[in-house]
């Protein structure tokens, strides 16, 4: 068995590095092709992962769209989408959103040990919780979801989430779609919020250069793939 899964990093961002503005609504920068183009990675993938931010803020269903795509999962032996993946720190969640609704895949959710029981007292059956260390860990989430059998997971965000796995030097590739439009508002949310500089917490892992290895368009965006540098130290 492995040690982790496989982590594949994907988002969308404007020309100049916002992956939303700060309207109450959600703006989406990606155009249809570029949707399918994500939703043929995530039929490549055994679980996708946001935060819980993304599920109360966008009420995402997370499911393979192409029904073509689900036919040949299932024809595979795999549920028609992958797995459901969120962490949380309070359990603070709707079991009413399409997160926990939409589609037959599993729904697991990482929690602290702490918010473990509230977690479940909210969600029933709606999620299976699992308690990820006192406080949550990537490597704790990690670790179990290869024991359950997930041997690629694909981390759709929002910002915070994508930020901790380059800083525990955790993910593998980064997918990003470039948006031919500006948001220009210091207010939005950026790719990586902060904690860039020579003394954040990032620092250490963006010192190397990314490796690039896919160059390609969907639609009017550009879309570049990275391999991440070994993480300094090993």
């Amino acid at each position: 068995m492995a040690e982790r899964p496989y982590v594949l990093l994907s988002a969308a961002m404007s020309a100049d590095g916002y992956l939303d503005d700060a309207t109450p609504g959600r703006l989406v920068l990606s155009d249809p092709a570029d949707l399918d183009r994500v939703d043929g990675v995530r039929a490549g993938c055994d679980a996708i992962m946001v935060g819980a931010e993304t599920i109360r803020r966008d009420n995402p269903a997370l499911q393979v769209r192409s029904a073509r795509r689900r036919e040949r999962r299932l024809a595979a032996g795999l549920p028609a989408s992958p797995a459901k993946v969120t962490l949380t720190g309070s359990g603070d969640l709707d079991p009413a959103g399409r997160f926990f609704t939409a589609g037959e895949a599993p729904r697991l959710v990482y929690a602290p040990a702490s918010a473990v029981a509230g977690a479940r007292a909210r969600l029933g059956a709606a999620a299976i919780v699992i308690g990820a260390g006192e406080p949550l860990t990537l490597p704790a989430v990690l670790a179990d979801l290869a024991r359950r059998g997930i041997g690629r997971l694909m981390v759709e965000g929002g910002a915070r989430v994508l930020s901790q796995f380059i800083a525990a030097g955790l993910a593998d590739e980064l997918q990003l779609a470039v948006a031919p439009v500006f948001v220009a508002d210091p207010a939005a949310p950026r790719l990586l919020p902060g904690g860039t500089g020579p003394s954040g917490p990032l620092a250490g892992h963006l010192a190397g250069r990314m490796e690039l290895t896919g160059l390609s368009q969907a639609g009017d965006m550009a879309v570049l793939s990275y391999r991440f540098p070994p993480r300094p130290g090993g």
